[in-house]
């Protein structure tokens, strides 16, 4: 199926590993220009390497997403190196794993620049071009925890269910200008990340890292852990031509582990 954005120029942030780096190659794949930050010289270069192997143009430029100064300069270079962006995926990683009692305040303010603050300087960067040429797409990396929070995960739970309020107002503003605004929201995913909260949680509970990728995965209906693979296809496509008329939606991609209806 062509997607129909060969020639496209995306920015994906955190692109250089996980969820972010599979949603990159997906959409390079489709042959999109693609410019990706990361804060590791090695990933970036490899990343970089990657994409160009796919036969399109490529950036990597070091930058930390909680730092509007580097944003501003990431978009700066990737306009200059590839032109006007059409394409925004925005990602990072979450925030603080503690439950409420064990956050300070400093955890929050944290929480707040590397989880919710990246995500509104980026479309700030990017939506007055894309409603003045008429087409573009945003979709915004977060979490299942925005519709099924969980106790350890205080913060990303409170930011991320704020982010899918985000995603539906922004989605609203810029409908008329042909611009889409989505989020996906992964389930449990084989990331560094998801090593990380399975290191957390074991400890706690006393068991190995093992025991607890064997129970997660058991109360998944799918029975198993999803590959990043699988969740940058849906990237690609929310980012596609065909889903022009699909905006404003949280998107569970988890193996049917949220219940919920809504």
């Amino acid at each position: 199926m062509d997607l129909g954005i060969r020639g496209k120029v995306a920015m994906v942030a955190a692109g250089t590993k996980g969820i972010g780096k599979a949603g990159a190659l997906a959409l390079a794949a489709e042959g999109c220009a693609v410019s990706v930050c990361g804060r590791s010289a090695e990933s970036l270069a490899a990343a970089k390497a990657e994409l160009e192997r796919l036969g399109v143009p490529a950036l990597a430029v070091a930058a930390d997403v909680s730092s509007a100064a580097d944003l501003a300069r990431w978009h700066d270079e990737t306009v200059a190196a590839l032109g006007p962006v059409d394409i925004l995926i925005t990602n990072t990683g979450g925030p603080k794993a503690a439950t409420f009692g064990d956050l300070s305040d400093a955890d929050w303010a944290d929480g707040v620049e590397s989880t919710l603050m990246n995500v509104v300087r980026l479309s700030r960067l990017v939506l007055p071009g894309m409603r003045a040429r008429k087409w573009g797409r945003i979709v915004h990396i977060t979490s299942l925890v925005a519709k099924q929070p969980y106790p350890l995960l205080t913060i990303s739970s409170t930011l991320r269910a704020g982010l899918s309020g985000l995603t539906r107002t922004l989605a609203m503003e810029a409908a008329a200008d042909g611009v889409t605004v989505n989020a996906l929201l992964p389930g449990h995913i084989m990331t560094d990340r998801q090593h990380h909260l399975a290191e957390v949680k074991a400890a706690a509970e006393g068991i190995t890292v093992e025991a607890h990728f064997a129970r997660q995965a058991a109360a998944i209906p799918a029975k198993r852990i999803g590959d990043p693979a699988e969740a940058g296809a849906v990237l690609a496509f929310l980012c596609s031509a065909p889903a022009s008329y699909l905006t404003g939606q949280s998107l569970l991609v988890d193996g049917g582990l949220v219940q919920g209806t809504f």
